[in-house]
């Protein structure tokens, strides 16, 4: 019987025998299970605004198209549908600051209506009054307060594409998330300062919405909501399409459906090569050591043993290479996210995604290690001692 510690001590020295393949294939196994985590995360955070909806906020917008808006009228309509809270509104705004390159969203909202159905967002009381009072006055998530330099008192100077003109806006208040995964990477100001400019520059945009957004009591009860919403605007010249904010969300995320599960096979096609590669690795140290895999075999070392060994050494290698991946995951991440700016306004690791590092790490060392476990256990005891020559 053999000491686990003396077992583990031999196998740590066969995987230094050679230092450079080692080297080369811990720097392979880093660089597959960094790229994999990386991949990973970006799909993650495509799915971070669906994942991070409340269950209690329903999405009404035009059914035939999310381009087309719906009248102002339909607010009090909606908001007396039995178990509806409340009802707030946002339209999409779209302006340029300083250059078309500086992309981040825009909504012009209903004030305090909307920041009530959207208690994630932490705002101090006396910005959020100073917001509320000021007609002109906007508030900005904390990312992209960091990421441009905005300061309370600031002005925002915004170029409308979709609301032509030139729009300035007062930064009255900066929010953060109460959760790690709220999107503060965002800009809100008053739709009433937009609607009372149309009004007088293009009347027929007036008093037209993009969505509604409407809080209920249970979430168990959205359908039956969504329902008898649609109902009071059936054969309407905007007829209405509620569902819920996730699958509100996730709309948009279908629209890349492509993109998405193209990263998603590159990051397996990443894990399936590098498998290959520490397959070979194995491979070769398995050929090399046909004649001391004899002689343990003519010692008493039974197959167990060497599969022992050669799954061990074959772990060994994957999980530090797989340790060291997700050590660099977390700072190269950031990196990134912060390259990238609000493009992805939740850009963090996920546990599942260390995880199934992890589980990719040990999948590429077992089946690794299959194919010099089976050579070595069938070995021949006289032939293998005769290739020691």
């Amino acid at each position: 019987m053999v000491a686990p510690l003396y077992t583990l001590r031999l196998i740590a020295k066969n995987a230094l025998r050679h230092k450079l393949r080692t080297t080369l294939t811990v720097l392979g196994l880093v660089v597959a299970t960094l790229s994999f985590g990386l991949l990973q995360t970006v799909i993650d955070a495509w799915y971070a605004g669906a994942e991070g909806a409340a269950n209690t906020t329903l999405v009404t917008r035009n059914k035939t198209s999310l381009v087309f808006p719906l009248p102002l009228s339909y607010q009090a309509r909606i908001r007396g549908v039995e178990g509806v809270k409340a009802v707030g509104y946002a339209n999409w705004f779209g302006g340029i600051y300083q250059d078309p390159k500086n992309f981040f969203a825009q909504f012009a909202v209903s004030g305090q209506s909307y920041l009530d159905i959207y208690p994630d967002y932490l705002l101090p009381a006396d910005q959020r009054a100073a917001f509320l009072r000021d007609r002109k006055g906007a508030i900005v998530g904390r990312k992209l307060a960091d990421q441009y330099g905005f300061k309370v008192g600031d002005i925002i100077p915004i170029k409308g594409t979709i609301y032509p003109g030139q729009w300035e806006f007062v930064v009255r208040g900066i929010y953060d998330g109460r959760q790690s995964n709220t999107n503060t990477s965002t800009m809100f100001f008053h739709w009433d300062y937009v609607n009372e400019t149309m009004k007088k520059i293009t009347p027929r945009r007036a008093n037209q919405i993009g969505v509604y957004v409407v809080q209920i009591g249970q979430p168990e009860n959205a359908a039956a909501i969504s329902a008898a919403i649609d109902s009071q605007f059936r054969n309407s010249l905007a007829e209405t399409l509620t569902e819920t904010e996730k699958a509100f969300q996730l709309g948009f995320v279908s629209m890349s459906e492509a993109i998405v599960v193209g990263i998603r096979v590159v990051s397996y096609v990443v894990i399936l090569i590098i498998m290959a590669v520490m397959a070979n690795t194995m491979a070769m140290s398995a050929r090399e050591r046909l004649g001391e895999y004899a002689t343990l075999k003519a010692l008493g070392f039974g197959p167990g043993f060497l599969a022992l060994m050669i799954f061990g050494e074959s772990l060994l290698l994957a999980l530090c290479g797989a340790g060291l991946g997700i050590v660099l995951l977390f700072p190269v991440a950031a990196g990134f996210a912060a390259k990238m700016g609000t493009m992805f306004p939740v850009f963090d690791v996920s546990a599942q995604t260390v995880l199934q590092q992890v589980l990719a790490a040990l999948a590429i060392g077992v089946v690794a290690g299959i194919a010099p476990t089976l050579r070595a256990s069938r070995v021949n005891i006289v032939e293998g001692l005769r290739s020691i020559g």
